[in-house]
């Protein structure tokens, strides 16, 4: 969507390079093979692969093509873990990368690489000349989720094809670690929110790499991520019962009798009923939501939630709905449909995650009308305003520590306004006007752009 949103607000040439992924072939497009590249790569080694293109929606798309690396059911592993020769596949693929550059002559002003699958990039690049057209290019580095670093044994030396001594600033603990390429070898280094960029300079977010990008900080960005409104609007959202805007805000409560009847709950229209969507992990605060459950029944509230993750917490969440079948209703899987009617059918929606980078379903939300509770942390402190605390600017509820009496706290505060017909309304009016879109992201990207073609910092 960031290509599109580049190419909409003007000025922008851009085009996008992936794996040619088994999902991708069967996806219906209209892909064409423009070349069978063989040659020498950028580890000095020969390579061969097909080179596809596309257009789509005035964009330019390209496609690496190797079967043994990349048709496979999934794009990085099976729910039991990643494949074994991940290493493999995208080493080659940053390789290959560089390698559709030289051979379609399109040298960018910025490569805007996307977390560890292609870290490599920049040392690949660094493989080269001073004097070869591809050193001309900067490179920013985007991390959406620190947590995932593309961490290898050390016999992944043999897969990345380069020097010992030149992969050695990669080793981390006694493994390489891909990402450490980005970060060290990128011109500059973004991530997906102003807080998070801060998060991750300490230790309790930095997963021991604090230490260096703290050395990186002044090329270091916090971009927050848009939202796709196309597919997330209310007012058009063909997924939902009924449709509803600012001032036709009485149809949500259509989409929350739909949403009721849909998990078979016999709440009172009149009863707030809080809503979640979400992995079933701690990193969400999963636990947190457990722990709070008992008190979110007992405030006269009833809970859907709709999640897949940890297989414990699956069970205790099944079992705890059986016991509270009027109020509690669970889904185990994904379910997209289901995913828009509570948005659209909840009247709050809360994300107590102990890390979380940017998040979508709060701004989702306050689209919808539904009123966010998080915790203080990441892309949620940076879209949510506590309302308990700016009555003018407002538009959720917040809480600081990852602890389940001050979630509950938060919970109870939002059940409180949403009582409050005249505050409630004001608020969801609020979250309703606010715009996240990507095209306000893209501007800030194609500012950054310019700030490392240029030289210099954005303020």
């Amino acid at each position: 969507i960031l290509p599109a949103a580049l190419k909409e607000i003007g000025g922008n040439e851009v085009r996008v390079i992936s794996p040619f992924y088994k999902m991708v072939k069967e996806g219906g497009f209209k892909i064409k093979k423009i070349k069978d590249v063989r040659g020498e790569s950028a580890s000095g080694t020969k390579e061969s692969f097909e080179l596809y293109e596309s257009e789509y929606e005035g964009l330019k798309f390209y496609f690496v093509g190797k079967d043994e690396y990349y048709d496979r059911d999934n794009i990085y592993g099976t729910p039991h873990g990643g494949y074994p020769d991940n290493a493999a596949r995208f080493s080659f693929f940053c390789r290959a990368v560089l390698a559709s550059l030289i051979e379609t002559g399109f040298y960018p002003d910025v490569m805007h690489l996307n977390d560890w699958q292609t870290a490599l990039i920049p040392l690949y690049r660094n493989s080269y000349s001073e004097s070869h057209p591809l050193r001309k290019s900067k490179i920013l580095f985007a991390i959406h989720n620190l947590g995932y670093q593309g961490v290898f044994p050390k016999e992944s030396i043999s897969d990345i094809r380069l020097p010992e001594d030149v992969l050695e600033p990669l080793v981390h603990h006694g493994k390489i670690s891909f990402i450490k390429s980005g970060i060290l070898y990128a011109d500059a280094v973004s991530t997906v929110s102003k807080k998070y960029a801060e998060e991750i300079l300490t230790p309790q977010y930095g997963y021991g790499l604090d230490g260096l990008l703290k050395k990186k900080e002044k090329d270091l960005y916090g971009v927050l991520n848009g939202v796709d409104y196309s597919n997330w609007n209310p007012e058009t959202d063909t997924l939902i019962p009924a449709n509803y805007g600012i001032g036709t805000l009485q149809n949500k409560l259509r989409c929350k009798t739909e949403l009721l009847k849909r998990m078979k709950l016999n709440l009172p229209a009149g009863a707030p009923l809080i809503g979640s969507v979400g992995r079933l992990a701690e990193q969400k605060g999963i636990d947190l939501i457990v722990a709070s459950i008992d008190e979110i029944v007992e405030a006269g509230a009833g809970l859907v939630l709709l999640g897949i993750g940890e297989e414990r917490y699956e069970k205790i969440l099944k079992d705890i709905a059986g016991e509270n079948p009027d109020k509690i209703g669970v889904s185990i899987g994904f379910d997209n449909k289901l995913a828009h009617m509570i948005e659209a059918g909840a009247d709050i929606f809360i994300m107590p995650s102990r890390y979380e980078p940017c998040g979508l379903n709060q701004m989702y939300s306050l689209k919808y009308g539904t009123i966010p509770v998080v915790r203080a942390t990441g892309g949620l402190d940076d879209t949510i305003i506590d309302y308990s605390e700016d009555k003018i600017r407002g538009n959720g509820f917040k809480f600081k520590n990852a602890q389940a009496q001050e979630f509950i706290d938060a919970v109870k505060r939002a059940i409180k306004v949403f009582y409050n017909k005249e505050e409630l309304l004001k608020l969801q009016e609020r979250g309703m006007a606010s715009d996240f879109s990507w095209q306000s992201a893209a501007r800030k990207y194609a500012a950054l752009y310019e700030k490392m073609v240029k030289g210099g910092r954005i303020v």
